[in-house]
This record gives structure tokens, C-alpha cells and sequence, in this order.
């Protein structure tokens, strides 16, 4: 049998499990006719619709905002589903254990009078709330900017840089972008936190340098006063498309790296440079993108040519999976690594100082905000933008502030 059949029978099982279920627990608890299929109705429109547009889209256009739609409309739909997939199944086990238990024993097992009916409601009582959750997510939370800032005391940073500020900004995807009022307060925001200093760490755009073009007045109005510096995310490479051929996809690349100093960005290509202040100095290393399976662009140590072992260092790596594998354990010692890539996977929970999750960290060690091994130091920010999913649900986009201090 063909791969591509067997994925087709085992994607359709699937959609079929999650349809009688989730039917099961309408049919439980709504009598219109009208709302029962139409439940059935919009499942079918948003399957259809999302492997349309997978189907007849043309690989050269990289991903679109009609995929990114038809995903979030999918997510809609499903996320729901199996939360009364989950409910439904378990009481199934159960009804089905307990005849089992009633077939093979002399004494009666009794069944909780009601007790469908409890679980459907239980189900598509929490159903809602992803729900809901998509919506806001899509509609509102995708702009919904936080600002959170850290504090880190270092004993060999120079003194000079007592209390210098960075602003840390990652994973803009400029063409996912479709509200020109809610980036301008984003740039904004940034620039009313008074940094020092502004590093963006990877992923300008979703494929295109095209897709940045009317976002450039917009980014032009960052400001720091000691600089604005960036690097390359996986994005920025073209790999995510199909091009006519090598020339067209180095062209691409050639127009994504001149967007960074056509909005004040000195973009480091595995290069480094020295931040100087009251006559002492800092090094910046700004590594290309490396990631473990990703493109591995990024060359640690041709970056930190002419960097000191003893010199205080901030590294611009945008996959954290390179501080895990490669940075927090070289000798040289990296004070400080800034990374995004993650976005959190724009969903999940977070309660500051009690709970936090996300699909994100069963794939990344280091997915969202501050972590320390060894004295040395990475932050994952969330991102400014978004990407495949047009929304954020809980993990909300993110301007990084951090704070150096002399301990």
C-alpha cells in the first residue's frame, strides 16, 4: 500500500472517531436538528477547506495567510472535539468494563443512573473554553504584547555596565502580519522601555523579503541609543519554498539580510562586535542560525574571532536547541545567550510562579523565558509575531527586557 494512502485511511479513521464522539455529546444534549448537523456541517466545511488549500497551494508561495486561516480554523474545530473525544471514550471504558465485570461475576454491577449524560455535559462544558480560547487567540491575543523584564547580577560584568538595559525582540514574521495600527504600538512599546540597546534574534519574515516591505517605515522607528543589532532565524534562508533555482533563492536571501540595515539593524553574520562604555567594553556574538534539525548556518567560533575567553559576552543564537547542544557547555564561557524561535508554539498556560505548559517543551528543553546552567544564562522569548497559526492562546507575544547588574 502506498504511504501516502495509508496516512489518507489513518488521518480519515481518525476524523471519524472524533466526529461520533463529538456528535454523541451534542446528540446528548441538544434536541434541534438544525444545531446537531450543523455541528456536523461546520467539522466537514473546516476539513474540506484545510486540505484544499494544502492541496492547490503552490509550494513557491511559501505559507500563506489562507493557510494560516484554514489552520486556525481547523484548530477551532478540533481542539474542542477531543476534549469530548476524551470524556466520551473514558465513560465508554468504564460502561464497557463494568458489563464486563456484570457478564463474568454472579452479582450485579450497577450502572450511575444519568451518568452519559453528566460526562457529555462535563465534556462540552470544557470543550468551550479551548474553544473560546481559539477565538480570542485569533481575534485579539495574537496582539496581546507583554513586557517582561528580568534582572541578572554577573560578578565579572564591567562596571560601566551597572544597570545597562537590553530590549530583546525575535520571530517578527512580518508576512503573517494584517493590522498596521497594533504593529505600531508593539514598535512603540519597545521603544518606551529605554533600553540601551535592542537585539532581535531571527525570523524577519515567513519566506519573502517582499513580505517585509510595508512593514520597513514601521521597525525604522526602534531606537537605542548604543544600537540595534540582529542575526538570521531558519526562516530568513528560504527553505520553507520552492524557487526556479539557486539564483532566485540566494537573491531572496541577499534581499532578506539588506532589509536588517534598511531598518537600523547592524546584522551579524557570525561575526561579533564591542559594545563600549566609559572605556570598557562588552562583546556581542552573533551567530547564523543553528538548530538541531534545522539549518546549521551557525559557526560558534568563527563568530567569537577576537573575543577574549575573560571578556563579558552576550551570544545572539536564535535556536535554543544550540545553547543545549553546543553553548552552555564550551569554555569559553557565554554570560548570556538570546534565543526565540519557540513562539511557545503560541499555546499553552502560564501562571507566573505556579504553573506553566505548553506542547512547546515536549520538544524543547529551553522553550520560554530565563534559564541558568552552570552560571550562564539563556532567554527563550515567545516572539513578537506569529506563524502557521494565526493567533496566540495563552502565550502571548513577548518584548524581553533584561537588566544587567554588577554583583
Amino acid at each position: 500500500m502506498p504511504r501516502w494512502l495509508f496516512a489518507l485511511l489513518v488521518i480519515s479513521a481518525l476524523i471519524i472517531v472524533f466526529e461520533v464522539y463529538a456528535f454523541q455529546t451534542i446528540k446528548m444534549l441538544v434536541k434541534s436538528k438544525i444545531i446537531r448537523y450543523g455541528w456536523l456541517l461546520l467539522g466537514a466545511l473546516a476539513y474540506i477547506n484545510f486540505f484544499y488549500v494544502i492541496l492547490s497551494s503552490d509550494r513557491s508561495s511559501g505559507q500563506t495567510r489562507q493557510f494560516q486561516w484554514a489552520f486556525g480554523l481547523l484548530l477551532l474545530v478540533l481542539l474542542p472535539k477531543l476534549i469530548m473525544l476524551i470524556f466520551m471514550l473514558g465513560e465508554d471504558i468504564v460502561r464497557w468494563g463494568q458489563k464486563g465485570i456484570s457478564y463474568f461475576s454472579s452479582g450485579e454491577t450497577k450502572s450511575l443512573g444519568g451518568r452519559r449524560k453528566f460526562v457529555s455535559q462535563l465534556a462540552l462544558g470544557l470543550a468551550s473554553l479551548p474553544f473560546a480560547g481559539i477565538l480570542y487567540g485569533i481575534f485579539k491575543g495574537k496582539y496581546n504584547y507583554k513586557v517582561i523584564k528580568y534582572q541578572l547580577t554577573f560578578k565579572d560584568l564591567p562596571d560601566a555596565f551597572d544597570g545597562f538595559k537590553i530590549t530583546q525582540i525575535t520571530d517578527i514574521h512580518s508576512g503573517s502580519f494584517d493590522n498596521k495600527e497594533k504593529i505600531a504600538y508593539g514598535v512603540d512599546l519597545i521603544n518606551k522601555q529605554n533600553s540601551d540597546i535592542i537585539l532581535f534574534t531571527g525570523d524577519i519574515v515567513n519566506n519573502f523579503a517582499s513580505e517585509m516591505d510595508d512593514w520597513i517605515p514601521v521597525f525604522s522607528e526602534l531606537k537605542a541609543p548604543m544600537g540595534k543589532f540582529s542575526i538570521l532565524g531558519n526562516h530568513d534562508y528560504g527553505d520553507y519554498s520552492e524557487w526556479k533555482n539557486k539564483e532566485e533563492k540566494q537573491a531572496n536571501f541577499d534581499a532578506i539580510k539588506n532589509i536588517h540595515p534598511r531598518i537600523g539593524f547592524d546584522l551579524l553574520l557570525n561575526e561579533n562586535r564591542y559594545i563600549e562604555k566609559d572605556g570598557e567594553k562588552i562583546a556581542l556574538v552573533g551567530v547564523e542560525n543553528w538548530g538541531k534539525g534545522f539549518n546549521k548556518a551557525g559557526d560558534l567560533k568563527k563568530a567569537s574571532e577576537g573575543v577574549k575567553k575573560e571578556d563579558f559576552k552576550i551570544l545572539m543564537s536564535h535556536d535554543p536547541s544550540h545553547w543545549e547542544y553546543k553553548v552552555k557547555n564550551d569554555e569559553f564561557n557565554y554570560h548570556l545567550t538570546l534565543s526565540g524561535h519557540t513562539h511557545g508554539l503560541q499555546f499553552g498556560i502560564e501562571i507566573p510562579g505556579f504553573f506553566r505548559w505548553s506542547p512547546s517543551q515536549y520538544v524543547y528543553k529551553q522553550w520560554a523565558g530565563l534559564y541558568e546552567e552552570f552560571g550562564r544564562y539563556i532567554n527563550v522569548n515567545r516572539g513578537f509575531g506569529y506563524h502557521a497559526f494565526p493567533g496566540r492562546v495563552g502565550i502571548w507575544p513577548e518584548i524581553s527586557v533584561i537588566e544587567l547588574k554588577k554583583a
